[in-house]
């Protein structure tokens, strides 16, 4: 659920949102976790279009693969010569 937090622990969630409380104030703390959920939305949006953009320039980076004449190709052609 909280996967972008790390390994934050129950107790140190709620140190940190009585830290937030105090230091906001309950009038403001609604409005600056909007703000701070519209950041984090916004930032998981720009990575990932970075992250696809990385994939489809690898695709086009990788040279094509070149066809190797097998033991027989070159057989059959050594024997037209």
């Amino acid at each position: 659920m909280f996967g972008f937090i790390g390994n934050i622990g129950p107790w140190e969630l709620i140190l940190v949102l009585l830290i937030a409380l105090i230091v906001i104030g309950p009038g403001k703390l609604p409005d600056a976790a909007k703000s701070l959920g519209k950041a984090v939305t916004e930032f998981r949006k720009s990575s990932t279009g970075v992250k696809k953009e990385v994939e489809d320039a690898m695709k086009f980076e990788d040279p094509p693969e070149e066809e190797t004449k097998t033991s027989e190709n070159k057989d059959k052609d050594t024997d037209k010569s």
